[in-house]
């Protein structure tokens, strides 16, 4: 498990306050198990205030800057695996070749992955998941569902989950205190990095992230190009 309630929607911080002006879904279209979703939603709200939330937040305080940023470079260059892999799939070759450069680049001048030296050589950064790979090929997203432990899906990315797991490189770690570390330091640099983001979130916490993680989803499934419409009241 990677991160909580948060942890999806909150990486919709990309589009960040342009929420405002984001397409308006259809909660009975896009969210009809509301009720079911809500409960597992407080549940995994509890968890994370009283579980991970502090834990993240002692993690930033004993951690200096630098060794933050090496934790979080090392997890994203093992995520580029991924992302190479789901670039293939969606026959985005020139992505899958830039993310295969990162991943080369990172894993040997930058010293296993703790330093970026792809990003200021030019190389952009493609992120791809398997729910995004069925989304390409036209796979309906189905209706919003919560996760527990989890957070923000649908079915169509819930499903895609198995994927994305026998993907990602820790998984075969063969040492499991070694393998168990890892999963835990990358579930703290994840919820760590949301600590300043979820103070963006106003009104009502569910439904403003249930909306942020489906404009965000849309917006990668589409490398972007989403159109923006506006209800009759904007």
């Amino acid at each position: 498990m990677l991160s909580f309630t948060l942890r999806s929607g909150l990486a919709a911080t990309g589009l960040g306050m342009a929420l405002v002006a984001a397409p308006v879904w259809a909660e009975t279209e896009q969210d009809p198990w509301e009720g079911l979703n809500r409960s597992i939603f407080n549940f995994n709200e509890t968890v994370d205030r009283y579980a991970m939330k502090p834990l993240a937040q002692g993690y930033r305080y004993v951690t200096p800057d630098i060794a933050e940023t090496g934790v979080s470079n090392f997890f994203e260059n093992l995520r580029d695996v991924s992302n190479v892999f789901n670039s293939v799939l969606q026959l985005k070759f020139e992505a899958a070749g830039k993310g295969l450069a990162r991943l080369t680049f990172n894993s040997t001048f930058g010293l296993a992955g703790f330093i970026d030296v792809a990003t200021p050589m030019g190389i952009e950064k493609h992120s791809e998941d398997f729910g995004q790979t069925l989304g390409y090929w036209g796979v309906s997203s189905g209706p919003y569902l919560v996760v527990p432990f989890w957070g923000p899906s649908t079915v169509r990315d819930g499903a895609a989950l198995s994927v994305d797991w026998v993907t990602a490189p820790v998984v075969y770690v063969d040492h499991v205190p070694t393998r168990n570390t890892l999963y835990g330091l990358d579930l703290l640099d994840a919820r760590s990095r949301l600590l300043k983001a979820e103070q963006i979130i106003s009104g009502d916490r569910y439904g403003f992230i249930r909306d942020a993680y489906l404009q965000r989803r849309e917006y990668l499934i589409n490398d972007g190009a989403v159109s923006v419409q506006y209800d009759s009241d904007f």
